[in-house]
């Protein structure tokens, strides 16, 4: 299948801001109840969220850190690096793709407050992803890294940071 056949078949659509493709295709309708999560929420949230996520040569996933750990499955396609810049300052590539023996994995776990972004391997034609999050992810869970603040935080991953900022 192409990129476009994906597109049309999943009906996918611009993520706003972060970049790459998306549709939410599950949101639990209970909520959790304000007093019932940790302080860094400030509000009701429902139980948990689902997404499909799509890279091509032409997206990429902005380096972002959420208040939720999330969950990245790897479906179909061609391997995605996963870029974490931690909180002691070490950053690491994971990479979300299907050749187990050269060290590809199919699911990554990214800890709330990590920054996070990503991008298809080059020569890449697309990869087929999804992310999950409990409780579920809303636009307050959402910070867009700032450039200069991560360069001087993190300057063993100069590069990847002018490549996701």
């Amino acid at each position: 299948m192409t990129a476009a056949q994906i597109i049309e078949l999943f009906q996918l659509e611009p993520l706003p801001v972060e970049g790459g493709l998306f549709r939410r295709y599950y949101g639990a309708e209970e909520t959790i109840p304000r007093h019932a999560l940790p302080a860094r929420y400030t509000h009701p949230k429902p139980h948990g969220s689902a997404i499909l996520y799509l890279h091509t040569p032409d997206t990429r996933s902005l380096l972002h850190r959420l208040k939720t750990d999330e969950i990245y499955h790897f479906y179909n396609g061609d391997p995605v690096a996963l870029v974490l810049l931690n909180a002691d300052r070490t950053h690491q590539i994971v990479t979300l793709g299907r050749d187990y023996a050269a060290g590809h994995v199919p699911y990554c776990v990214v800890p709330r407050g990590v920054w996070q972004g990503s991008l298809l391997a080059p020569g890449g034609e697309w990869a087929l992803m999804g992310a999950t999050m409990a409780p579920a992810y809303d636009d307050d869970d959402f910070e867009l890294a700032d450039r200069a603040f991560l360069l001087e935080q993190y300057p063993n991953a100069r590069e990847w940071i002018l490549c996701l900022t």
